[in-house]
């Protein structure tokens, strides 16, 4: 996990993290992000600002969240990735998310800048994916008036996210004292 400023600058560098030519299986410009309808500007412009092709999935009316039924119809070779968006503490169904996930081997990007502290059947939202992010903005759960918080479970992606928050700086990480060529 690292700190951030906000919960958008998380959602950012998880994005820029999946594009780096650092990443083992980086996305490529056009490759698709699977994104509900119902998100933020701050989910859904990373996407583009990386040259990714967002692909919109209508919600369940019932949660406000993703209608997994409809996110296999619009998978295509060139989807690579899902950005959940758990509005409002409310949870997606993430055992089909999952299995979806696995069955066309896609990273999965949780949002869960309103649902911290949330769970899916005792397991917490943010924990399902390669990274969470969360925001502690003054409107949310947890509130340290601003701030945010990026996690993945790679220590690749760990230290491409690290670099990439401090600017290219590489002190700290598994990068430091190597030379790019």
């Amino acid at each position: 996990s690292l700190m951030v400023n906000s919960g958008s600058s998380a959602n950012l560098l998880a994005l820029q993290c999946l594009i780096n030519p650092y990443r083992k299986n980086r996305l490529k410009k056009d490759d698709e992000v699977i994104i509900p309808t119902l998100c933020w500007s701050t989910s859904l412009w990373p996407i583009i600002q990386s040259n990714l092709k967002p692909i919109f999935i209508d919600i369940n009316p019932e949660t406000l969240n993703i209608s997994e039924k409809d996110i296999e119809d619009k998978i295509t070779k060139k989807t690579k990735a899902i950005m959940l968006v758990h509005v409002l503490g409310n949870s997606c169904n993430m055992d089909e998310i999952m299995r979806i996930k696995k069955k066309y081997n896609l990273v999965l990007i949780e949002d869960t800048c309103e649902s911290l502290g949330s769970k899916y059947k005792n397991k917490y939202l943010g924990t399902f994916g390669e990274f969470s992010t969360f925001s502690f903005y003054s409107s949310h759960q947890i509130s340290s008036g601003e701030g945010g918080m990026i996690c993945c479970k790679n220590s690749n992606d760990y230290n491409i996210i690290k670099s990439m928050r401090s600017h290219g700086w590489s002190r700290g990480t598994s990068y430091e004292n190597k030379i790019f060529n």
